[in-house]
């Protein structure tokens, strides 16, 4: 969902999503021998702008806008026939950390051009996982037949966009960082074909199932988890 949000893109994403669940709901009807698990993806972002409000899987509160209701309705196709021998997991994921490609490589890059500052108000919350949390989560709900449903994959300490910048301009030893005002984002994001959603909206999120059911975080913090990555 890293584009422009104009009709053309709006149809693309729905279909992209919603439609193919659709057929692979088919396919798997049409098994002579059906799977035991189903995972689909989903988001973080189905949960509302919330810089207080921490969103369980049980206490979260879903919104209303483009986005959120993208996420609503993939998971409503997605769990719509219920199949008791299979066993279906959306995954509530956050922004996955890693070296080799998504928001992390970007971030160092502008933290090392001196524009590593707050963007926007600096108060949005940010959800976040490394990328190996992130595929043991993952084969932790493979291997644990109590987990189902939705599942939120993200790491246990959310923090804030200042803090998040701050953190990573002191690990990198960058002793300053350009601050990006709404304004910049706005015209900044017309010429990089993208919205300014995906660094302005506060994803506030825990996840509340994989710690119950025993998952234990090898990055838990975000200080570990960026500390890792710059010595990889």
């Amino acid at each position: 969902m890293d584009c422009r949000y104009h009709e053309k893109n709006k149809q693309e994403i729905y279909s992209s999503r919603i439609n193919s669940t659709g057929i692979l709901q088919k396919a798997v009807d049409e098994c002579s021998e059906k799977p035991k698990i189903w995972l689909n993806a989903s988001s973080a972002t189905i949960y509302v702008h919330s810089e207080k409000h921490l969103n369980t899987e049980e206490n979260g509160i879903v919104g209303d806008d483009f986005s959120m209701n993208i996420c609503k309705s993939w998971e409503n196709e997605f769990f719509a026939v219920k199949n008791e021998e299979i066993r279906k997991v959306a995954l509530r994921t956050s922004i996955v950390l890693g070296n080799t490609g998504g928001a992390f490589p970007k971030l160092k890059m502008i933290t090392k051009l001196g524009l590593g500052g707050k963007q926007g108000g600096g108060n949005q919350m940010v959800s976040w996982i490394h990328v190996d949390d992130f595929c043991r989560a993952v084969n932790c709900i493979i291997q644990n037949e109590n987990l189902s449903g939705t599942v939120n994959i993200t790491a246990p300490n959310p923090l804030s966009n200042q803090s998040m910048m701050r953190k990573l301009r002191n690990k990198i030893r960058i002793p300053f960082g350009l601050n990006a005002p709404v304004w910049q984002l706005e015209i900044a994001s017309i010429f990089l074909n993208t919205e300014t959603e995906l660094l302005l909206k506060s994803r506030n999120v825990y996840p509340e199932k994989l710690i119950k059911n025993g998952f234990k975080f090898s990055y838990s913090t975000f200080d570990e988890a960026i500390l890792n990555l710059l010595e990889s």
